[in-house]
């Protein structure tokens, strides 16, 4: 591996979601084009106007101890899960612990235990309400769990950004490296919000699809019938090392990180605005030395809103161009939030890899307001030079990576 200075590159990778409990089967299911998105079973969900959702493939539970795991919240588990693939497969680095550092991104962190413990203290009292609550619902929990786990004092950070947070934190592990505060990071997202409260919520902005008789087919992005995304649960992790730190140890690199950018639009707490999109694409090309024509991929935020995507379209085409072949896999997954930066960035780096990208699913009738290239039916096989991938939340966080061969 010839590894610049200032280069930063991608040696493990790690997930649990709706398509797998693992990358290997996640990215075997996106680029067979399955579901992860299924009826809700609860009896909660009955009565409501949304009963579909993206349920994780694998329990943490199967694969964590149970003893610990019960005072960790769904999404301090799975970040943990995931985390350990991640460093597994990156060959568990030699590296001094004030040199390895955490960045684990979440939307609404421990939501299912504050909700949970809620409902006890009301109907309970405070004397049933469990001790671990609070570091079981804090947002930096995920972060927390992780660096306890691997040993890491270099910091334990967590972006809160809406669905932008996991995109943020690997931005910010590259950051990391870059100024010399750390020589290995581990970064990512993770969420577990599915419950009544949150899909109320998203129900009454008319935000998630209603197609609860058809789950698999429900997120359309780019279709013309789109009408919203789907909740999902999960969580991904990557591995982000000093390419020279890497070389060293003569580690096998996946892809390498090669800019990102990260802007706020400053414009409203849930409309999407493209003038803050576009600042992101081009700052990331910008930090990776590349242009518009080298992008030769995209992985697109495409929630499957109506607004939404149109906005995103619209973004690539001025940043970019129509050029890139374009693919959105929450078709597959549903939306996972402050997970979903990282999934993206997932498999955006295993198209780099392997010269392949999952082609979007559900696309019955392209949106004709559309201009891009977006891969359906067959996935789309080839070499790529560069990938990008875009990320995006509620309250104008916008953040986007790009992704090349490793050296």
């Amino acid at each position: 591996m010839n590894a610049g200075t200032n280069d930063v590159v991608v040696t493990g990778l790690g997930a649990t979601t709706p398509l797998g409990g693992d990358v290997a089967s996640t990215w075997s299911a996106m680029l067979a084009g399955q579901s992860g998105i299924s009826r809700i079973a609860e009896e909660w969900a009955d009565d409501f106007p949304v009963r579909i959702a993206g349920r994780l493939k694998t329990e943490p539970t199967e694969v964590l101890d149970r003893v610990r795991a019960r005072r960790m919240d769904r999404c301090e588990q799975i970040a943990l899960v995931a985390a350990r693939e991640a460093w597994a497969d990156a060959g568990r680095p030699d590296v001094d612990p004030e040199r390895l550092a955490v960045v684990i991104g979440t939307g609404t962190g421990g939501a299912l235990t504050l909700l949970g413990q809620d409902d006890i203290l009301e109907a309970s009292g405070v004397r049933r309400v469990s001790p671990h609550t609070v570091p079981m619902l804090m947002a930096n929990g995920p972060a927390a769990w992780v660096s306890i786990d691997l040993n890491a004092r270099a910091g334990a950070h967590t972006p809160v950004s809406a669905c932008a947070s996991g995109a943020e934190a690997i931005a910010m592990g590259m950051d990391l490296i870059r100024l010399g505060r750390a020589d290995v990071v581990v970064a990512g997202g993770t969420e577990a919000c599915v419950h009544p409260l949150p899909l109320a919520g998203f129900a009454q902005a008319k935000a998630h699809s209603r197609r609860n008789d058809e789950p698999q087919r429900a997120s359309r992005p780019f279709d013309v019938d789109r009408d919203g995304f789907v909740i999902g649960e999960g969580s991904t992790v990557v591995i982000l090392e000093r390419a020279e730190f890497a070389a060293a140890r003569e580690a096998r690199a996946h892809a390498t990180l090669a800019g990102a950018g990260v802007t706020s639009d400053a414009y409203h707490i849930t409309g999407a605005h493209s003038e803050g999109q576009i600042r992101a694409i081009r700052q990331a090309l910008n930090v990776a030395g590349l242009s518009p024509l080298d992008i030769e991929h995209v992985h697109a935020h495409a929630t499957s809103t109506p607004q939404g995507d149109l906005v995103e379209a619209e973004s690539i085409t001025e940043a970019i161009g129509t050029h890139p072949a374009v693919t959105a896999t929450k078709s597959m997954t549903g939306h996972l939030f402050g997970a979903a930066g990282a999934i993206g960035a997932l498999a955006a780096v295993l198209a780099v890899r392997d010269g392949v990208i999952p082609a979007t699913q559900n696309l019955d009738s392209l949106d004709p307001r559309v201009k891009l290239d977006i891969v359906t039916g067959a996935p789309r096989r080839g070499g790529l030079k560069a990938a990008l991938t875009n990320s995006f939340g509620f309250g104008g966080h916008n953040a986007s990576l790009v992704f090349t061969p490793a050296p």
